[in-house]
């Protein structure tokens, strides 16, 4: 049986700080870095320090409390107290626009902050507790997430991978890849392709470190190659992550996952993907109006500092695209596998 590598915890709450992996180094560091204010916070949000949509929520939660500690050496009056903390976790909110978990587990902070009766200091230890209890749920959500998936996983099966959805994506063990890590556990035959996911490369760097890590058999591939591979037969189901899920069953995920989607479909390969309830938002109809985030153009013209293109050259560069429904064979989370049309009356 193969046991979940607690080496890898992304993020966690320490006392009066967050201390999280720096994944904007890895494969060539793997390191901690602490977060010690909520500026920094914001930042490393921003920055893909800290990303994939379960973790940056987690994130989100231990960041209202690092501007909750810096408040309170300002205010005494606690209803200014709550008012200027609420402003700074609407601010947190824009760090990332497309993912829906960063909201929801500030929203869950929120709650906290209006209903709290205490004092300043018993709120900030109310928000403490709750951001502890929310990162601890996440690793045993990503768990029972995996343990569903890997009922439709065949014996022997080649799953292709889209990004990051891993341990690093959340607090620990991942959503698409806990279906990954689940299904390798039973059966020790089961394999990866994982495509490199430009521009940031998340695949190559994050994905088939985790993977090799854990003694998974690997193999990259660029985002082009999908289709070759599944023409031949040599993909047996995709499974990726999320950041947003519509009520409908469209989902958000890394730009390249609708292509992904499409070549699954004509090759009648499943296309799965694999996420908590908390990354399904029913307060939006479809795709259609979930927000996605345009970012630094240096992604596509560098890489690893260097320019690889003409200069003066046009770029475009959302960071993620939303795959319809109809593409989606089924959506695994903790409650178990739902068709996509199914999603609006459960959750």
């Amino acid at each position: 049986m193969v046991e979940f590598n607690s080496r890898i915890k992304t993020i966690e709450w320490v006392d009066t700080y967050s201390k999280m992996v720096d994944q904007t180094i890895i494969p060539y560091e793997f390191k901690y870095v602490n977060i010690t204010t909520g500026e920094d916070m914001y930042d490393a949000i921003k920055t893909m320090i800290v990303r994939g949509a379960p973790a940056i929520g987690i994130a989100g939660a231990q960041g209202v409390i690092l501007f909750a500690q810096e408040l309170e050496k300002k205010y005494t009056d606690k209803a200014e107290f709550i008012k200027k903390l609420l402003e700074k976790a609407d601010y947190l909110v824009t760090s990332r626009p497309t993912a829906v978990n960063l909201k929801w587990a500030i929203e869950k902070q929120k709650e906290i902050i209006k209903s709290s009766k205490g004092s300043i200091k018993e709120l900030i230890s109310e928000l403490k507790t709750n951001a502890v209890k929310l990162e601890n749920e996440d690793i045993e959500i990503n768990k029972k997430i995996g343990d569903n998936g890997a009922k439709i996983v065949p014996n022997g099966a080649t799953i292709l991978t889209h990004c990051n959805a891993g341990a690093l994506a959340t607090v620990g063990y991942g959503t698409a890849l806990g279906v990954v890590r689940s299904a390798f556990a039973k059966d020790n035959t089961v394999q990866v392709f994982a495509d490199e996911t430009r521009p940031r490369q998340q695949g190559a760097r994050l994905t088939t470190f985790e993977l090799t890590m854990d003694g998974i058999p690997t193999t990259l591939i660029t985002d082009g190659m999908c289709s070759y591979f599944m023409k031949k037969g040599m993909i047996d189901l995709v499974v990726v992550g999320a950041d947003r899920i519509a009520a409908n069953g469209d989902a958000a995920n890394k730009i390249g996952t609708y292509t992904v989607a499409i070549s699954a479909k004509y090759h009648n390969v499943p296309f799965y993907v694999a996420a908590p309830a908390s990354t399904i938002d029913t307060s939006i109809k479809s795709g259609d109006e979930i927000v996605i985030e345009e970012r630094s153009h240096e992604e596509v013209t560098h890489i690893n500092g260097k320019r690889i293109c003409a200069e003066g050259v046009n770029i475009i560069n959302p960071g993620f695209d939303v795959t319809p429904a109809e593409l989606i064979t089924g959506i695994i989370t903790e409650k178990g596998i739902f068709k996509p049309e199914e999603i609006k009356d459960n959750f």
